[in-house]
C-alpha cells in the first residue's frame, strides 16, 4: 500500500510539472500536448484505445507466461545438465545481446503479422532475465545444506524438488519482477515492425499523422498496463515461495528424515 501511494504521488508530481511546463513554455501541441489534452483524447477515443490496448494486453500476458515458463525451464536445464549448459548458455547470451529491433522483422517474416510474432517477441525479451535469475538461484544452494541432505533418505530428484528448487524460488521471483515490465515493451516493438492493431500500431499511425496527443494517450495506457503487471507479479509471485518470508513455513517436507544407522 505504501509503494502504491508513493507511485501515485510520483505520477501526480510528473503531471503537475508537465502541465506547468506546457502552460509556461506553450510549445506547439504537435510537439508536446498538455496533460488535459491527453486526458481529453483518452476520454473521446476511449473505445478505440481500449480495443487496441486489449490486443496488446493479450500479447503481453501470453508473452509473460510463455517467456517465464521457458526461462525457468532453461535455467533448470543448464544447471541439471552442465554439459548442455556449457553449449547452450553462450548461445542464449548471444541471443540476449542482439538488439530486439533486429529480431522483430525476422519474427514477423517467419510468424506473420498476427498474434504469434508479438507473443514470441515479448517472450524473447523477458526470457533471459528469468533464466539467468533461476539458474543463479539453483547454483547458489549452500554446499553444507546439500551435504546434510545427503544424510537423509532423499534421492537426487527429491533433493532437487524439495531443497534446491524451493530455495531458488526467491531468485526466480526476482527474475519475474525484472521481466514483467519488459513484456509490454516486447509486444509493442513487434507491433511497430508490423501489425494491424495494438498500442504500438496506434503509436506508429499517430506519429505519422503528427497526432502527438493520441500517441501520449497510447503511452499512458501502456504505462498503466506495465504498472499493473508489475503489481500483479508483486502480489502473486511471493505465493510461489511463502517460506521466503521470515514467518513463512519451511520449504523442507517432514518426509526428508535422517537415515537410520
Amino acid at each position: 500500500m505504501r509503494a502504491l501511494r508513493a507511485t501515485l504521488f510520483g505520477l501526480l508530481a510528473v503531471l503537475l510539472a508537465w502541465g506547468l511546463f506546457v502552460a509556461l513554455a506553450q510549445p506547439p501541441p504537435y510537439m508536446l500536448p498538455g496533460p488535459l489534452r491527453v486526458a481529453e483524447v483518452l476520454w473521446t477515443r476511449a473505445g478505440f484505445l481500449l480495443a487496441n490496448g486489449w490486443l496488446t494486453l493479450i500479447e503481453t500476458v501470453l508473452g509473460l507466461l510463455f517467456g517465464s515458463l521457458a526461462g525457468a525451464l532453461a535455467g533448470l536445464g543448464v544447471v541439471l545438465w552442465p554439459r548442455l549448459g556449457r553449449v547452450a548458455w553462450p548461445l542464449l547470451l548471444v541471443l540476449q545481446a542482439m538488439p530486439v529491433f533486429a529480431l522483430a522483422p525476422l519474427l514477423v517474416l517467419w510468424l506473420g503479422f498476427g498474434l504469434a510474432s508479438k507473443v514470441m517477441m515479448a517472450s524473447l525479451v523477458l526470457f533471459f532475465p528469468v533464466a539467468s535469475a533461476f539458474a543463479d538461484g539453483l547454483r547458489r544452494t549452500e554446499p553444507e545444506l546439500l551435504d546434510a541432505t545427503a544424510l537423509t533418505v532423499a534421492s537426487h530428484w527429491q533433493t532437487l524438488r524439495f531443497v534446491r528448487i524451493p530455495l531458488a524460488m526467491p531468485a526466480l521471483i526476482t527474475g519475474l519482477r525484472v521481466a514483467a515490465p519488459l513484456a509490454p515493451l516486447g509486444a509493442v516493438i513487434g507491433e511497430w515492425v508490423g501489425a494491424s492493431g495494438g498500442l504500438g500500431f496506434v503509436m506508429i499511425q499517430a506519429n505519422a499523422r503528427m497526432q502527438t496527443d493520441l500517441m501520449f494517450a497510447a503511452l499512458a495506457i501502456l504505462a498503466a498496463m506495465t504498472l499493473a503487471l508489475r503489481a500483479l507479479v508483486d502480489e502473486f509471485a511471493p505465493r510461489l515461495a511463502p517460506w521466503a518470508a521470515e514467518s513463512g513455513p519451511s520449504p523442507f517436507p517432514s518426509l526428508l528424515r535422517r537415515k537410520s544407522s
